[in-house]
């Protein structure tokens, strides 16, 4: 499974990075927007920052919601950086240009996905990842974690090479949820990826062994 960050805080993807486990950074317009970065030109510059700090995938966000302007949008991104992947919303222009930029070689990530039938016309379309957000279905009562395993059974069905990136990851337990469940990918805080260190036995028993070495010295 790979671990990316959610996140366009820079520390935070440097410390995430310094952990030794991290393989790629997913962004979106809230996040930069977050980091108080905005202006166009901030926001391709942060990009190139940020592919600068991790060796992986970047996914980087189209805004335009028409065919044209996201193929337009979606070229000067992948222009920016080798590492960088299109983030396409899944609307029906995002599925034609999703297939545009299939045919021309350009990696994608289908983003705003809820649905198996959703990820199913992604896969179709040629996108590199397809991006089921669990914790937003999660917060509306519906089980996100049962459409990581839909689309799982479904892409394994068929043999589609997307790769399911779960996103809108909010604690640690999904990220072991989404694992068990075969995802691909999933996208969270630091938080979500650092609670994985910890277990109390683990904090008792290094207290216990630290004491009874001190015994000897």
């Amino acid at each position: 499974m790979k671990f990316f960050i959610d996140t366009a805080n820079l520390d935070q993807i440097r410390e995430a990075q310094a952990l030794g486990v991290l393989d790629g950074v997913t962004t979106n317009p809230s996040l930069m927007a977050k980091e108080g970065i905005t202006g166009r030109n901030n926001i391709l510059k942060h990009y190139v920052d940020i592919c600068t700090i991790v060796d992986g995938d970047v996914s980087a966000e189209v805004i335009a919601t028409t065919f044209d302007e996201i193929i337009k949008e979606g070229q000067e991104l992948s222009e920016l950086h080798e590492q960088i992947v299109v983030k396409v919303p899944m609307i029906k222009d995002g599925v034609k240009a999703l297939k545009y930029f299939y045919d021309t070689g350009i990696r994608t990530n289908c983003t705003l996905v809820f649905s198996a039938g959703q990820a199913l016309l992604a896969a179709k379309a040629g996108a590199t990842y397809v991006s089921p957000f669990i914790g937003r279905l999660d917060d509306i009562s519906t089980d996100g974690l049962n459409l990581i395993a839909e689309i799982r059974h479904i892409y394994d069905n068929y043999g589609f090479e997307t790769q399911i990136l779960a996103a809108s990851i909010r604690h640690t337990m999904h990220v072991i949820d989404c694992a068990k469940l075969g995802a691909d990918v999933m996208t969270g805080p630091l938080s979500s990826i650092e609670g994985l260190l910890k277990h109390p036995l683990t904090d008792i028993g290094l207290e216990k062994f630290l004491a009874d070495y001190k015994k000897g010295n």
